[in-house]
């Protein structure tokens, strides 16, 4: 009989194992990978684009000023309510940098609530010419329609099924992905399937007090946890429960683990980069404290969701790994704003449309200020791409288009690929002087021998 302690030990080795091992050494990336990406990865010698779908939607959009669809990041509600949140918001002191001004604020900044909106002021302390509270109860409400806001439609606004008041969706398929994907375990709602509420809410307060990368780290977690659960379940189904449970058990957890174990990993604490202000004396110092950090939120996180079959998940190691592989693999995540776009649209309407337009949507304009063209930004990690080497001369890159309106990514080729050539992308400046791009991959951990580097070298 193996012993539980036995067991969680070998399968921890064998995650660590697939965490560090070479891509060509994992299961093929394809297996997840849609017909469609995989048609179009193929094709892209002739210079199409390929849409890679955001693996695990980890990513945690970087303001609260725009309402977003929690699953695949795409703009919410209507023009007229993007509109109206941010005035609202602005009258709260929240900056736009997601930090509000006072402990007060943040409570507040639900997506629906206008309960307190009589008590705010849009002139506040970014100098904003201030609007009319009626008027902004308006606009999020949809009793004021802006012309021509027809012309830039957004989805209707879906609930998390868990009932929290955190995650809002664009569709019902999006609100039960999300659901099944990861955030059943991580919603701070009634219907929440998370072992301790109050243990979530600290974790996720932790993680914005230190790093909202360890919530990414979380949504991993949670997705190998419940993708285990599903494979277990077919698998009972399929009536061979006479198999050594303990050796199915790991099996199962290793399957549900290959997802993750694509991108390349190192631990978080010693893949990070030296930050400038720290001498080069006291890194050791620094990188300890790095994962001492870590261990803190893991506690919180276990304490949160820990599922006793999946044990091995929460080991520091794994931990570290799965942390060092956003901060090795992520890609910048940016939805244009409609609320520009709409804005943008009024300027350049003929003069005797605009004038009429802009009777009713200058003072709006005013209010917002500078604001009026903060898009969603973030951070996410995407499978393909994480699977990508560098080369500072590339044959594609990521690539947002005009018609991109959500958080996946797409890459595409930059000059004629062969058939047979590696699809590489630069993951830094490649435009930048030989050594400064050497010591900005070291933090990769690797030296470059592209053609580029190889020449400029000698």
């Amino acid at each position: 009989m193996v012993s539980w302690e036995r067991y969680t030990a070998a399968t921890v080795a064998l995650l660590v194992t697939l965490l560090r091992s070479d891509v060509n050494e994992r299961a093929s990336i394809f297996e997840y990978v849609s017909t469609e990406c995989l048609l179009m990865m193929l094709l892209m010698k002739e210079n199409l684009f390929s849409k890679t779908k955001c693996f695990s939607v980890l990513n945690i959009p970087s303001t609260r000023w725009t309402a977003l669809c929690s699953f695949c990041f795409h703009f919410i509600g209507s023009i007229e309510f993007q509109i109206g949140r941010r005035i609202y918001l602005q009258g709260y002191g929240v900056s736009a940098n997601c930090h509000s001004d006072s402990s007060d604020a943040e409570g507040d900044c639900t997506l629906m609530d206008k309960s307190a909106l009589g008590e705010c002021s849009t002139s506040g302390s970014m100098g904003k010419t201030p609007l009319p509270k009626e008027i902004i109860e308006s606009l999020m409400d949809g009793h004021l329609v802006l012309p021509y806001s027809e012309m830039f439609s957004l989805p209707s606004v879906f609930p998390c099924a868990g009932g929290c008041e955190e995650a809002f969706y664009c569709s019902k398929s999006c609100a039960e992905s999300d659901w099944e994907m990861c955030h059943s375990l991580l919603c701070l709602g009634e219907k929440s399937k998370a072992s301790s509420p109050r243990a979530l809410y600290e974790f996720m307060e932790h993680a914005n007090d230190t790093n909202d990368i360890f919530i990414l780290a979380a949504k991993a977690i949670s997705y190998a946890i419940l993708r285990y659960k599903n494979l277990k379940e077919a698998y009972l189904k399929g009536g061979d429960e006479a198999c050594n449970g303990s050796t199915i058990d790991m099996s199962l957890l290793l399957e549900a683990w290959k997802p993750i174990s694509m991108g390349h990993k190192k631990r978080w604490w010693d893949c990070i980069a030296l930050p400038e202000d720290v001498n080069k004396c006291d890194e050791a110092t620094f990188r300890r404290q790095i994962k001492d950090v870590a261990y803190e939120s893991l506690q919180l996180l276990k304490a949160a969701i820990f599922d006793e079959e999946c044990a091995p998940l929460f080991s520091l190691e794994v931990y570290g790994h799965i942390i060092g592989m956003f901060e090795l693999n992520n890609l910048d995540l940016v939805v244009a704003s409609p609320v520009e776009d709409y804005f943008l649209y009024i300027d350049d309407l003929p003069e005797y449309q605009k004038k009429d337009a802009e009777a009713v949507t200058r003072p709006i304009l005013d209010a917002l200020g500078e604001n009026y063209s903060i898009c969603c930004q973030g951070t996410a990690f995407f499978p393909v791409q994480s699977c990508m080497n560098h080369s500072c001369c590339p044959n594609a890159k990521a690539f947002k288009r005009d018609e991109d309106k959500d958080g996946q990514a797409t890459i595409i080729a930059v000059r004629h690929i062969q058939e047979g050539e590696e699809v590489t992308i630069s993951y830094i400046d490649e435009e930048l002087p030989y050594g400064e791009r050497q010591k900005l991959l070291a933090d990769y951990g690797f030296s470059c021998k592209c053609p580029k580097c190889l020449e400029e070298e000698a």
